[in-house]
C-alpha cells in the first residue's frame, strides 16, 4: 500500500482528534466495513512499525458496529464489548497492545456501511 497526502478532511478530523487524545499522529488507515459480511478477527495493532505503549485512536462513521475486547492470556477474564456508534473515538492507550486483543466481528445482522479511521504514530 502506498501512503496518500493528507486531504483536507482527514486533517480537520485529525487535528479534532488530536486535541482529545493529547497525542501529535503522522498516520491513519481507513478501513470501509461495507455491511455485516466484513469485519475483523481477534488482533492487536502490535505491527514492529509502531512504537510498543503508543496511542492509537479509531473514530467510526456511519453504522453501529460491536467491537470486542479479551486479554490474551488470563482466558478467566470477562471479555468486553463496545458499540461504536456514528462520531464516537475509540483511544487505546499504553500497554493495551501488549495485553489485549480486539475484533470487529461479522454479522448477518442488517448493518450501514462504516468507516473507520485508525489514527498512529508510525516510527
Amino acid at each position: 500500500m502506498n501512503p496518500h497526502p493528507w486531504t483536507f478532511t482527514l486533517l480537520e478530523i485529525k487535528q479534532r482528534v488530536e486535541q482529545l487524545a493529547q497525542v501529535s499522529f503522522n498516520s491513519v488507515l481507513l478501513n470501509l466495513y461495507r455491511n455485516g459480511s466484513d469485519g475483523v478477527s481477534w488482533h492487536s495493532d502490535d505491527e514492529l512499525e509502531l512504537a510498543p505503549g503508543q496511542t492509537i485512536a479509531s473514530v467510526s462513521f456511519g453504522g453501529t458496529r460491536r467491537f470486542m475486547m479479551k486479554h490474551k492470556t488470563k482466558t478467566e477474564a470477562a471479555k468486553f464489548e463496545l458499540k461504536l456508534t456514528h462520531g464516537s473515538v475509540l483511544l487505546m492507550r499504553g500497554e493495551t497492545q501488549q495485553h489485549w486483543l480486539h475484533q470487529v466481528p461479522k454479522t448477518k445482522k442488517k448493518v450501514d456501511p462504516r468507516i473507520n479511521l485508525t489514527f498512529r504514530v508510525i516510527r
